[in-house]
Formats: structure tokens, C-alpha cells, sequence
């Protein structure tokens, strides 16, 4: 027989994932928003679960693994890696293209930390407007017992 097959560290479950997809699905219907697509990456930028809504376009999840990947790869939201280079649209296409084109710097793309403020992962949401799109998002966050990093304001 050949040698033994480890498991890897999990700090994102499926089950965790489902909650956080379950409650921004919830926040969005009960703020009547446009149909969503969501999706959740572990730290390593892996899919954990995604899904979308009746009714949302196609490229909408493109767009929320751009958004989640952009928050992940960056360390900060992507609503604040799109502002921090606002003036710098060289590095962001840089970017863009060294990440294959998974990467979208707007308001949408959340981190999820963990007790001790590490990053395990992000949340990326798409289909309304960005700001309604990071709002669930956190809202989805919190719900499965994990901290955002945005602080409301």
C-alpha cells in the first residue's frame, strides 16, 4: 500500500460557507435586492461553496470570485484596494493580468477573520450595486460566527 493521505487544516467548513451564503441570500431578499451570486475562498483562494440566484446574469460569479480575490490577495476589502489606487490604473491592470483576470477592486469582496483578526478567507457578492453587494456580504460573514474586518460606519 502506499504511503498515507493527510487531510488538510480546515478553518472554513462547507457548513460555515452555507450559513454565510444562506444569511446574504436572506439579507438581500429582505432588502428586496437584484438576484446575487456569491462566493466564499479559503485562505489559500479555494472555492469552499458559491451559488447564485434565480435570475442573476452569468458573469455575476466571475465577478464575485474577483471581488473575494481581490480582498484575499491584498489583505484589506476590495472596495479599499480600488480606492487606495484609485489614481493608479497602470498597477491596477498590472494586477488584473497577473492574477489572470481575477480581480475585481470594487465594493463587493470581503475578508473573513477569525477570532484572533487572521485571515482564512473571503466572501465576494454581486448583483446589485457594490455597496448593497458588500453589506450582505458582511452580514453573510457574521451570521456563520467569523469577523469581517469592515467596520460599520
Amino acid at each position: 500500500m502506499a504511503g498515507k493521505v493527510y487531510r488538510s487544516r480546515v478553518a472554513i467548513s462547507r457548513s460555515q460557507a452555507r450559513r454565510m451564503l444562506d444569511a446574504t441570500f436572506a439579507e438581500a431578499r429582505a432588502r428586496d435586492m437584484e438576484p446575487l451570486t456569491a462566493f466564499v475562498m479559503d485562505g489559500g483562494g479555494n472555492l469552499v461553496a458559491a451559488e447564485r440566484e434565480d435570475g442573476c446574469a452569468p458573469l455575476r460569479l466571475s465577478v464575485a470570485r474577483g471581488k473575494a480575490f481581490a480582498a484575499l490577495g491584498n489583505g484589506v476589502s476590495s472596495r479599499t484596494v480600488g480606492e487606495r489606487n484609485e489614481l493608479r490604473p497602470a498597477f491596477l491592470a498590472s494586477v488584473a493580468a497577473a492574477s489572470d483576470g481575477h480581480f475585481v477592486p470594487v465594493p463587493g469582496g470581503v475578508l473573513i477573520l477569525d477570532e484572533h483578526d487572521e485571515v482564512i478567507g473571503a466572501m465576494g457578492v454581486s448583483g446589485a450595486s457594490s455597496d448593497e453587494d458588500e453589506h450582505v456580504a458582511v452580514t453573510g460573514i457574521e451570521a456563520a460566527g467569523f469577523k469581517s474586518g469592515i467596520v460599520p460606519g
